[in-house]
C-alpha cells in the first residue's frame, strides 16, 4: 500500500497518466489474520469469500469491514480489513447471479455459483433416475442386482451415468426390463420371422394399415416405438419384438442402438409408404424444452405453436428452482416442417434448449 501511495505521489509530480492508472483496476484488502488479498475494483465481500475458498463463498452470509457489519453488496476499498461471516451449512443464493443486485463482480465467482446450481440440478436428476430404476428392480424381483453391473451391461461407465439419462427421460426403462428378463428357451413366431429374414426367403414388398413397408417380407404387424415416436421423414429402422411384430424406431434412437447392438439379427429394414407420408396422416411427437422459468413463458410457447397450426396433445412440466423442464406431445404429419416451428420456439426469451425427445 505504501508502494501504491509512492507511485501515486510520483505520478502527480511527473504528470504521468500511466502511473496514476496502474492500480485503478485492483484493490488490496486484509483478512483478520493479516493476509493481503488482491481483488478487482468494485469487488464485494462475496467475491472475497470465493477468492479465499469456494466452500467459504457458498456459505457466506455477512461481512464485517473494519469491525462494522456491512451489506454483502458493499464495494470494498483498498486497506480495509474484511472478516467473512459464514454459516456452517448451506449454499449460494440465486440472487447472487443477478448483475443488477451487485453481489458479485468477479467472473470466477459467478462461475463458481453457476457450477453449484448445475451440480444441484444434476444431483436431483440422478436421484430421480435412481428412484425409477430401483422401483423397476423391485417390480421385476431383481433387487439383488448390483447397480454398477447393470449399468455396465447397458453400456454405461457407472450407475450414476445410467441414472442421469433415465432421470432426463433419455433412456427407456423398457430397455432395462428386456435386459433383466431371461431369454425364452423356445423360439416364438417372431423368431421364425427373424430366421426367415436371415435365410433371405423372398416375399412381397408390402406393409400394414399404418403405411410402414417391411422390405422383403409379406405384410407384417408394425408399431411405432413409444420411446422415440418416429414420424415422416425420419430415418427409421425395424426391430422384431417378442409377440408384438416389428417395432419401428428412429435410426438415432438410443434404445434402438442398444437393442441392435445386443441382437443384431432382429434388425430389419423398413421404410415409409405413401400412406404414411400423406398429409392426412398424423403422428404424435415428443418435444423437450429447457428454460428459465418466468411469468408468461408457457403462454408465449403456446402462441408460437398456435401460429404454426400445431396441436398440443399433452404437456408435462417440472420446475427445479428457476429451471423449467417441459415435455410437449405435438401432432404433426411431417417432422421436417416441425423443425422451423421449433426454431421459432427456441428464440423465445428464456428458452435455453428445444429438441426432439
Amino acid at each position: 500500500l505504501a508502494w501504491e501511495r509512492d507511485l501515486a505521489d510520483g505520478a502527480q509530480g511527473e504528470g504521468s497518466a500511466g502511473a496514476r492508472g496502474l492500480f485503478d483496476d485492483r484493490i488490496y484488502v486484509f483478512t483478520p489474520g493479516g493476509d493481503i488479498i488482491d481483488l478487482p475494483t468494485g469487488a464485494t465481500a462475496v467475491d472475497l469469500a470465493y477468492t479465499l475458498h469456494t466452500n467459504l463463498g457458498h456459505r457466506c452470509r455477512g461481512a464485517r469491514v473494519d469491525g462494522a457489519m456491512v451489506p454483502l453488496q458493499t464495494a470494498l476499498q483498498s486497506g480495509q480489513t474484511v472478516e467473512i461471516v459464514s454459516a456452517k451449512e448451506g449454499g449460494p443464493s440465486m440472487d447472487w447471479l443477478n448483475p443488477e443486485l451487485g453481489y458479485l463482480q468477479s467472473p470466477r465467482s459467478r462461475a463458481k455459483v453457476r457450477a453449484w446450481f448445475n451440480a444441484l440440478a444434476q444431483q436431483a436428476t440422478i436421484a430421480r433416475g435412481r428412484e425409477a430404476v430401483e422401483k423397476l428392480l423391485q417390480r421385476e424381483g431383481k433387487t439383488a442386482v448390483k447397480l454398477d453391473d447393470l449399468a455396465a451391461q447397458l453400456g454405461f461407465r457407472s450407475a450414476d451415468n445410467l441414472f442421469d439419462v433415465v432421470g432426463k427421460d433419455e433412456f427407456s426403462l423398457r430397455t432395462i426390463e428386456q435386459v433383466l428378463r431371461p431369454a425364452e428357451p423356445a423360439p416364438d413366431p417372431d423368431e421364425v420371422i427373424v430366421q426367415k429374414m436371415l435365410r433371405g426367403e423372398p416375399g412381397d414388398r408390402a406393409g400394414d394399415g399404418k403405411g410402414i413397408l417391411v422390405v422383403g417380407m409379406d405384410s407384417l404387424l408394425t408399431q411405432l416405438a413409444r420411446c422415440c415416436k418416429p414420424a415422416p421423414p425420419d430415418a427409421i429402422g425395424g426391430y422384431v419384438t417378442r409377440g408384438k411384430g416389428v417395432a419401428v424406431h428412429r435410426a438415432d434412437c438410443s434404445n434402438f442402438r442398444h437393442m441392435a447392438a445386443a441382437h443384431r439379427e432382429r434388425v430389419i429394414p423398413v421404410t415409409w409408404g405413401r400412406q404414411a407420408t400423406a398429409e392426412s396422416a398424423h403422428y404424435a411427437v415428443d418435444v423437450c424444452i429447457d428454460a428459465h422459468d418466468r411469468p408468461g413463458l408457457l403462454r408465449d410457447v403456446f402462441d408460437v405453436l398456435a401460429q404454426g397450426k400445431t396441436a398440443v396433445l399433452s404437456m408435462h412440466n417440472q420446475t427445479t428452482r428457476d429451471q423449467l423442464h417441459i415435455v410437449l406431445t405435438l401432432q404433426t404429419s411431417d417432422t421436417g416442417k416441425l423443425g422451423g416451428l421449433l426454431s421459432r420456439v427456441s428464440q423465445i426469451n428464456g428458452i435455453l434448449r428445444v429438441r426432439r425427445k
